[in-house]
């Protein structure tokens, strides 16, 4: 189990160059060789070069975001090219209904959306596959299953956990970057037997995540979600329920939280109680595992909604260009002035409704903010978007982290005296959105908007607020991107239209997306059907 940092080098498609794939792999730099430090020393001539691990652990700096951070390696060791990149394994720890599934799904959405492949290994879906026709209690396994005193049980639970951790690690080779292995890992015994098999992999470092949750209402959500787990489909409801409660009274007999005796280990672990109202951290180190932490913290469950729109139409709108910073058109004040009134009757909307489940005891969470922030770009045309917006019911901030994809020296030019002018760019552009970088001082990817966005996504996390967000096309989609989950591969490809606004709902079971249409000849919104 390697504590050292590793680089990443990820391309970025310029002139005439082209991506093979939209795999964010690292890329090699070539030098001919190390340079000499010191009095004609070279320390990397200690090194042996014919392996990988050696210069991996050499590595001093673990800051390694795709796209962002290139590193330098020699020739030898262009067939292991594949081999680097920080690789990191997230073991869950935690009993059942404990929200490590509403966990895993936040944390492979961020890593993800930051280019990071990740990827998760369910241990209990292992499970379910495994005990397929063996089914007489009409569950994959009955509580009696899950009992620490049935050892043939407890082997066979081992061997699916191992199993799960195999695959993981073939992954990892295979040119994954995080890993996460999704379990109870219960007690000392199991975590230790993972830990062992994970000592053996020198370029893998392992981060635990204990999910902790005391909550009562939280805690009656989380069953009643697992109650409608594939381990109790069609089996009613009053027998499901005792069965999971027979199951999770089995997991407490045998339940070893983290604490000091698993610090002996000298691992790096995260205890989350209660979706982040309290957070312990230990030992943790590197980049990706930081990353973790930091947005583990941020996470609440108070209800909001996250509105999401490009600028009314501008002048360089109709003229076909990209980039500057033109006001308005007429027809884009309009489009201003009725998304004011939307808003506000939006938001008269959901108070009521808030109220309603507050009341009837529905709600997961209770709303702690009533005041909807507002936040635009630094440009002209987001800015005129909300000047029907009183800044004494809402709380607006204009933000750089907004502004549009800056395109270099394509800046005011429309796509078709981009083709004309910069044929070569025209077409590394057209073959990969994601890596492309406009050439020029200043030139942007998709790789580095989605670093300068990293802090509000994190904001996003934190609020409890309401919010609408009015900004550009290429950010609108990463922002999307992040929200609904989509491929990278696709979230370039987006058709975010102007004078469209999205309403995305956080949800602890997942995310409830609505769209909506300005009529120009009703001057309102209309909610387009889901399937659209």
């Amino acid at each position: 189990m390697q504590m050292d940092p590793i680089q990443i080098a990820t391309p970025i498609l310029t002139t005439g160059k082209k991506a093979s794939s939209l795999n964010v792999a690292a890329a090699i730099v070539r030098v001919g060789s190390a340079p000499s430090i010191g009095q004609n020393s070279n320390p990397l001539s200690t090194l042996d070069f014919d392996s990988a691990s050696a210069f991996r652990r050499r590595s001093l700096c673990s800051i390694d975001p795709p796209g962002v951070v290139m590193t330098k390696l020699p020739q030898e060791l262009e067939d292991s090219q594949h081999e680097f990149g920080s690789k990191l394994v997230v073991i869950m720890v935690g009993l059942p209904a404990r929200g490590k599934s509403y966990l895993v799904k936040k944390i492979k959405r961020y890593l993800t959306w930051l280019q990071y492949d990740t990827r998760v290994f369910n241990v209990g879906n292992r499970r379910r596959v495994a005990s397929q026709g063996d089914n007489k209690n009409g569950t994959s396994h009955s509580h009696a299953f899950f009992d620490p005193q049935n050892s043939s049980a407890k082997s066979a639970r081992d061997r699916l956990a191992l199993e799960s951790l195999e695959e993981l690690i073939t992954w990892l080779k295979e040119g994954g970057r995080v890993g996460i292995h999704d379990a109870t890992n219960s007690t000392r015994e199991r975590r230790k037997m993972l830990l062992n098999r994970l000592a053996a992999e020198p370029n893998c470092r392992v981060l635990l995540i204990e999910s902790i949750c005391t909550d009562p209402v939280v805690l009656a959500h989380n069953i009643a979600m697992k109650l409608s787990s594939p381990d109790y489909k069609g089996i009613e409801e009053a027998q499901a329920r005792d069965d999971f409660r027979k199951r999770l009274e089995n997991y407490e007999k045998a339940y070893q939280t983290l604490d000091e005796e698993d610090e002996e280990d000298g691992i790096q672990y995260c205890k989350l109680i209660n979706v982040g109202k309290k957070v312990i951290a230990y030992n943790i180190q590197g980049y990706l595992a930081g990353q973790c932490i930091f947005y583990l913290m941020n996470f609440n469950l108070s209800p909001r909604c996250i509105w999401l729109t490009r600028h009314g139409e501008s002048l360089d709108n109709i003229l076909g260009k990209i980039g500057g910073d033109a006001p308005l058109s007429p027809r884009g004040k309009r489009y201003g002035a009725c998304l004011s009134r939307f808003i506000k009757f939006q938001r008269e909307e959901n108070e009521v409704i808030r109220r309603a489940e507050a009341d009837a005891g529905t709600s997961i969470a209770p709303q702690k903010e009533k005041t909807v922030a507002v936040w635009t770009s630094m440009l002209t045309r987001t800015k005129e978007t909300v000047e029907e917006f009183d800044p004494k019911e809402y709380d607006i901030k204009h933000m750089r982290f907004l502004n549009e994809i800056y395109a270099g020296i394509c800046e005011g030019l429309t796509y078709n005296q981009i083709e004309q002018r910069y044929p070569k760019e025209f077409e590394a552009r057209r073959v990969n959105k994601l890596f492309y970088r406009y050439p020029g001082m200043g030139g942007e990817s998709y790789l580095d908007v989605i670093q300068r966005l990293n802090p509000l996504i994190i904001e996003l996390e934190r609020m409890t607020s309401d919010l609408l967000i009015v900004t550009h096309r290429v950010v609108f989609r990463i922002l999307l991107g992040y929200l609904m989950d989509v491929d990278r591969a696709k979230m370039p490809e987006m058709d975010v239209q102007l004078h469209t606004l999205y309403c995305v709902e956080p949800k602890p079971h997942g995310t409830v997306v609505r769209r909506f249409k300005w009529v120009e000849e009703l001057d309102w919104f209309v909610e387009e059907p889901a399937d659209k």
